[in-house]
């Protein structure tokens, strides 16, 4: 048989032959280290390596499998072997007016550098340094002063050259890195008139290099004091790491999330990438201000998904729903990644917003306007992407005066080709801040957008807002918890719901002592027990007595168990000390991101709308404890358990005329249960990132606290009679009461 017959009847006989494509060589092992595949060994399939921490792929981080079945490796590499090598810091090039050591040409992960100033000089920053093992040294830069000039000196960090020894008013200081060191900051400073420099600072890096979530978090975290409002640096040295996206409720924010979608990631960072978004936007919109968002994918080419033209933009479930829809796919048929058609595409979008609000109008030119970036390698085509951002600062008009309105981050994950040089060329430059950042992984991308949002410097009395970071205290993450005593004993908590009321039960002013001598302790940074504030008025209401129904055989009675509170003094609003949102209020309702008209049968339908509701309380411990509030039929079936106390109530025959409806009802199942001495404190749940107090602790069946011990609680034994039920004043229910006492302190919606 003819040769091309013989081989043309096999590809009939075997199809897959004629179509299969090559598949790269399997003898890719990284010695120290580990890999992982995009695509298996398949053309287009991305290599990725992976060392342990304190060590970094050498030569290269990741490799390509190409079209003709062979591993694309840079032009400037020879070595085919792939190692985990240790991370080094750089070591000083020079430093100023004092010595350091040791002298060593790089530093190994964990050594340490010291520094000492010449008699006269002031040292300023870290005296001791420590490698960390993304290749960067922990604290500041060390520089030896004696501040005789119009700004203080600059300093060279280290690994870097500076250029410019004057330090007057209106001089500059240019800098480099030595060897094969990455700049990022500002290559050119000038000392302006306030006495600070600006721009940023510069570090040198090495290309391998990575930040830490920990250190990334502040810099796009939130004050939310004045919008995109400036720190200052030079005196808040603990912020050195940039200002942060700020919020205040006046004005308008345009945020625009810009999404890699390009053949470097894959599908599963890619939806790491929308959530990560998610968390933003979720944040952001949790806060009563105007804000639109823009949504866009891009690879080769930019896909809008959402327009900060478009209504729907300030709509957070409709930008929820856009990000949660926003499809890897898009893209597959133009695997590049273009940055700059990606910002070139944000720069339209502006240019129509201004072209439909008029250039020269203030609907237009109070826009601060905030770009998020997440990609995982450098532009691969489409040039620089810097011309974008060039005519995005021209088309804002962004100057001297009105840096506010514009910042940039670019956030590179991953360690496949992130190019340093380019984000810190994308990112802001403001005075003593950072705007270009590099992660390990998307891992670490998540730990810092899911508490990228700081609430520590709010000092507005906006309700409901917990500090939800990692290393929040308990008081944080509660910080309308407040307790009242006596004299020194403990006997009650309650809430703040402004920055001098308080709600509580009013079963806790049964004693007839002075309650001059009583004490409300509400969180404070400054004390490890919280601040002691006196009670200027108590408002308890007429219509509770415990002992109204003792007639009927009912020993105590609940019913409008509530009392308000008037401290002496006004608290200052802190991380530790804010109101919680009471529903039915302007500012529940800017915090449910309602619609101006709505009611307070609006606010109940939203806050109670199923029959088990999961919602909290706080303990003794100040820990917050879990419960599921009844309604319905299932508030029904909760009650029937009182019936069952005979010792209590011996001759009951109706429920009822113990709980009625003011009552919320919890405890059973796995609910926790209040103890004595957490009568009076907020029973709450979450909504949008924001907390709203629908009940009070008033009483229960079951006190799992017997001891004095604060972090004692028992669960009740199986088969108790009665099984553990509490109640809790629902404040739905009195209404009346809260509007009569609290006129002029909150605005009340129609009910």
């Amino acid at each position: 048989m003819d040769p091309l017959m013989a081989v043309l009847c096999l590809l009939s006989l075997y199809p897959g032959l004629a179509t299969a494509a090559p598949s790269c060589p399997q003898n890719v092992n990284i010695s120290g280290g580990t890999f992982t595949l995009s695509n298996g060994w398949a053309p287009g399939s991305v290599l990725t390596y992976s060392c342990p921490l304190g060590r970094y792929p050498f030569p290269v981080a990741s490799r390509l499998c190409r079209s003709n079945g062979q591993w694309q490796v840079p032009r400037a590499t020879r070595v085919t072997k792939v190692v985990c090598k240790p991370v080094r810091c750089p070591a000083p090039v020079s430093f100023e007016n004092g010595v350091y050591t040791p002298r060593l040409g790089s530093h190994p992960v964990g050594g340490n550098l010291s520094f000492e100033c010449e008699d006269g000089f002031t040292l300023r920053g870290s005296p001791v340094r420590q490698c960390r093992p993304n290749g960067m040294w922990d604290g500041e830069t060390a520089v030896c002063d004696n501040g005789a000039s119009h700004c203080p000196n600059p300093g060279i960090s280290v690994g870097a050259v500076r250029t410019g020894s004057r330090f007057g008013l209106g001089d500059k200081v240019r800098y480099h890195c030595s060897l094969n060191l990455v700049l990022t900051g500002s290559v050119e400073r000038e000392c302006q008139d306030s006495g600070v420099w600006s721009g940023t600072e510069p570090i040198c890096r090495q290309p391998y290099s990575y930040d830490f979530p920990e250190d990334v978090a502040p810099a796009l975290g939130t004050s939310l004091s004045h919008l995109l409002e400036s720190t200052n640096p030079t005196q808040k040295k603990n912020e050195n790491l940039g200002r942060k996206i700020q919020i205040q409720r006046s004005g308008h924010l345009n945020l625009y999330l810009l999404l890699d979608a390009s053949q470097s990631v894959s599908e599963e960072d890619f939806k790491v990438f929308k959530d990560s978004s998610s968390h933003v936007v979720d944040r952001i919109f949790s806060f009563e201000i105007n804000v639109s968002v823009a949504i866009i994918t891009f690879a080769s080419k930019p896909k809008i998904i959402m327009s900060v033209l478009s209504d729907k933009s300030r709509d957070v479930t409709e930008v929820a729903n856009s990000l949660e829809n926003a499809n890897y796919k898009d893209h597959e048929n133009g695997t590049g990644t273009n940055i700059y058609k990606a910002l070139n595409s944000v720069y339209n979008m502006m240019n129509n917003q201004m072209e439909r609000l008029g250039m020269n109008t203030v609907a237009w030119q109070e826009i601060r306007h905030a770009i998020i970036l997440l990609t995982d390698g450098k532009s691969n085509m489409g040039g620089s992407p810097k011309p974008a951002v060039e005519n995005i600062k021209e088309i804002l008009n962004i100057n001297q005066k009105r840096t506010d309105y514009l910042d940039i981050y670019a956030i590179g994950v991953g360690n496949l080709d992130v190019d340093w040089r380019e984000l810190n060329e994308l990112g802001s430059k403001k005075d003593g801040e950072r705007h270009a950042f590099i992660l390990k992984d998307t891992k670490a991308l998540s730990q810092v957008f899911e508490h990228m949002l700081d609430v520590s410097q709010l000092t507005d009395t906006i309700c409901g807002v917990g500090n939800m970071s990692a290393n929040a205290s308990a008081q944080e993450r509660t910080p309308w918890h407040v307790t009242i005593k006596p004299k020194s004993q403990e006997t009650c908590r309650g809430a703040l719901i402004s920055d001098q009321w308080v709600l509580t039960a009013a079963h806790c002013f049964r004693q007839a002592e002075d309650r001059s001598l009583w004490r409300v302790s509400v969180g404070d940074p400054n004390s490890k027990w919280g601040k002691e504030f006196q009670i200027e008025k108590a408002v308890i209401s007429s219509e509770f007595n415990v002992y109204s129904k003792k007639n009927q055989g009912i020993p105590e009675f609940y019913g409008n168990d509530i009392a308000l509170l008037k401290l002496a003094q006004k608290v200052k609003m802190s991380t530790h000390a804010r109101p919680i949102c009471l529903p039915c209020t302007v500012g529940a309702n800017l915090a449910l991101r309602r619609p101006p008209g709505s009611t307070c049968q609006d606010h109940e339908r939203e806050l109670l709308n199923q029959m088990s509701i999961p919602a909290h309380f706080v303990a003794l411990n100040g820990s917050k404890l879990n419960i599921n509030l009844k309604t319905g039929s299932k508030w029904k079936n909760c009650i029937q358990v009182v019936s069952q106390d005979k010792v209590t109530f011996p001759n009951l025959t109706d429920v009822r005329e113990v709980v009625t409806d003011q009552f919320l009802c919890s405890g059973t199942e796995e609910d926790d249960n209040p103890c004595k001495g957490e009568s009076g404190g907020a029973v709450f749940l979450q909504r949008r990132f924001r907390f709203f107090q629908v009940g009070l602790v008033s009483w229960g069946l079951y006190n799992p606290c017997g001891s004095s011990n604060k972090n004692s609680r028992r669960k009740a034994p199986r088969g108790r009679i009665p099984p553990p039920r509490d109640f809790h004043i629902n404040l739905f229910r009195l209404q009346p009461w809260l509007r009569q006492h609290l006129e002029g302190v909150l605005n009340f919606l129609p009910l």
